[in-house]
């Protein structure tokens, strides 16, 4: 116990005369990623990239004595961006204070936004200093505070080599000079890191980045009991070939050297076993390998994720209709990309309304009567049901004194005031809506009784209104269920749909959406609402992930505008605020925060919307 005590201590004491940190300004990126999306998208970022915490890189700069000790100072992370996502450091104190350190965040933010690609480490970020102080002036005064606490923090020349102290020299005229042509001679260590600039060499794989596509009919389930335990923390990655399984150590009695019946072909260099935490094992490690098997982990647990054999799915309703998809690396739309398979319940039984819902139902049902369609007579109408007697009066006056016209309007007629409405609302049925809210309730269970409540209080207005939900599976099977058609009276069956929905499998958003246009285009209403229920981001297997379901799903909704829809999202996605206001808009949609409360708020959402 002693030794622990002393041990932790002295670990603690060298590490703070070791480090050049300010543990008491430091600022997490998970406070200011939000900020940082928005100044990046504002100084002309692209809206697609996802801002993600970057990997720590090695570093082998000199390193003084009390750094080796305390086994610091090799480790550094930089920024830097790729097609998919903008890299920050998961955590910046380096400066005193705590507004430095959030300024060094925006700094590189916005020196993330300019792309270079011609030049060595060095020119390409004097470069990009150039032109992100001439492009955004008011960011002079940020860089100068930024640069001249750097270059303080900046070994001597003195305690370093010739040839070291000839790069540092040469780095912090780079630093006060960015227009002046720099070089870096040859020195048996590397400079300490810029950490103004952006990385030197960014990584050009990481893990779970351009892996092999998988079989699309054998998927594997991403939304497994592991995944409260994942950290946001990156990892460095590499791959290797896949081990033969000789390199393994074998042990045998030597008695049984002869026993050739009892062999079994097993792969002893990599094990599976259920009881190991593999994501504590995983945090603990700097670099991770992975190999391609031959074999699939999804072949193991075939029968839990396949579909169920046709005789026990659900009933389809019609052959598949292609959908387009846009791809945007090429930014073209890529025509019958995808194909809808529309479908219905195959066990869904008429029922009345849970019992549980009946005093909430009333209670919105009175709200949506101040909705319903009014009757009022319209008076001087040439034609009607009945005669307008005040016309009609002064009909007859007017002919006793000679002022008659023939064609003067003496009807009234009994008009029925009616809103122009039809709303369809998109429900995302996929994995993840199996999760838990509560002890009671999962997300599923939520949606359903949202359900419930929207059809009653439409049903009081009068307004037409779709109810359908969709999942997918790969791009050739984007399930598309129908709950209520536009043309079905909302009754016992429709709640009996409603009361079948069930959790199926991933989120390719942009077919549904696309589908789901077409259906409501097809309403001879002149405003038409789009709503969108969903707990989390579009995903699929193959490459629908990232931005590319992203930037997907955004051009769905922008061709869903340019029909004359008004698209808007509900969200119970904690996370909605990184990526909901590039593809919907910052006022067309909202977060609901506490799960529990979606049935109430989603009728009452829809008053707003349409009142």
């Amino acid at each position: 116990m002693l030794e622990e005590i002393v041990g932790s201590t002295w670990h603690r004491f060298v590490t703070a005369k070791a480090g050049k940190h300010y543990p008491d300004a430091i600022v997490y990126l998970a406070d200011i990623r939000h900020t940082a999306g928005i100044f990046f998208r504002a100084l002309g970022g692209e809206g697609g990239l996802s801002v993600e915490s970057a990997t720590e890189t090695d570093v082998y700069a000199k390193r003084s004595i009390l750094q080796r000790i305390a086994g610091i100072g090799n480790k550094a992370q930089y920024a830097w961006r790729d097609d998919e996502t903008l890299r920050l450091p998961e955590s910046i104190a380096l400066f005193p204070t705590k507004q430095l350190n959030i300024d060094l965040y925006l700094w590189l933010t916005a020196l993330s936004v300019i792309e270079v690609k011609q030049g060595d480490w060095l020119s390409r970020n004097q470069t990009r200093t150039i032109k992100t102080l001439e492009a955004w002036p008011g960011l002079k005064g940020r860089y100068q505070a930024l640069l001249n606490a750097h270059l303080l923090q900046r070994p001597s020349a003195t305690s370093l080599s010739t040839r070291e102290a000839k790069q540092e020299q040469a780095i912090c005229e780079a630093l006060l000079n960015p227009s002046e042509k720099v070089t870096l001679q040859y020195a048996k260590r590397p400079p300490q890191p810029v950490l103004l600039w952006l990385h030197p060499s960014p990584p050009v794989e990481e893990l779970g980045q351009n892996t092999p596509p998988q079989d699309p009919d054998n998927p594997e389930s991403a939304d497994s009991k592991q995944e409260q335990k994942k950290k946001p923390k990156r990892k460095q990655g590499n791959r290797e070939e896949m081990p033969e399984g000789k390199d393994g150590l074998m042990s045998f009695r030597l008695e049984s050297l002869w026993s050739w019946s009892e062999y079994t072909k097993v792969d002893r260099t990599s094990t599976e076993d259920d009881d190991d935490d593999i994501i504590q094992t995983a945090d603990d490690m700097d670099n991770i390998t992975v190999a391609q098997d031959s074999e699939t982990t999804v072949g193991k647990i075939k029968l839990d994720l396949d579909l169920p054999a046709s005789k026990y799915d659900d009933i389809v309703l019609a052959e598949g209709i292609p959908v387009d998809e846009w791809d945007y690396k090429t930014q073209r739309l890529q025509k019958d990309h995808c194909r809808i398979i529309p479908m219905e319940s195959k066990d869904a039984e008429a029922l009345s309304l849970p019992q549980r819902l009946n005093a909430q139902a009333r209670k919105i049902r009175r709200q949506f009567e101040i909705l319903q369609p009014q009757r009022h007579w319209v008076s001087r109408q040439n034609e009607g049901s009945e005669l307008d007697l005040e016309s009609y009066i002064n009909y007859l006056a007017d002919r006793k004194h000679g002022l008659v016209a023939t064609d003067m309007p003496v009807y009234r007629n009994l008009h029925k005031h009616s809103r122009d409405l039809s709303c369809l609302l998109l429900a995302d049925l996929s994995l993840s809506t199996d999760a838990y809210v509560n002890n009671r309730s999962r997300v599923i269970d939520v949606v359903r009784d949202s359900l419930y409540l929207f059809a009653e209080a439409l049903s009081v207005t009068g307004d037409q209104f779709a109810m359908h939900g969709f999942s997918s599976r790969n791009r050739n099977h984007v399930r598309f269920y129908k709950i209520k058609a536009f043309d079905e009276t909302y009754n016992d069956d429709i709640r009996g749909h409603i009361n079948a929905v069930r959790p199926g499998y991933y989120t390719r958003m942009g077919a549904a959406i696309r589908h789901a246009t077409k259906l409501l285009e097809q309403q001879a209403t002149s405003q038409k609402l789009l709503l969108i229920l969903t707990d989390g981001k579009p995903n699929d297997l193959d490459k629908y992930e990232g931005r590319y379901g992203i930037e997907d799903t955004r051009q769905a909704i922008l061709e869903a505008e340019k029909k004359g829809l008004r698209p808007f999202c509900i969200t119970i996605d904690e996370k909605a605020e990184d990526y909901l206001p590039y593809l919907f808009g910052a006022n067309s949609y909202v977060l609901i925060r506490k799960v529990e409360e979606l049935p109430q708020k989603l009728p009452l959402l829809y008053m707003r919307l349409t009142a």
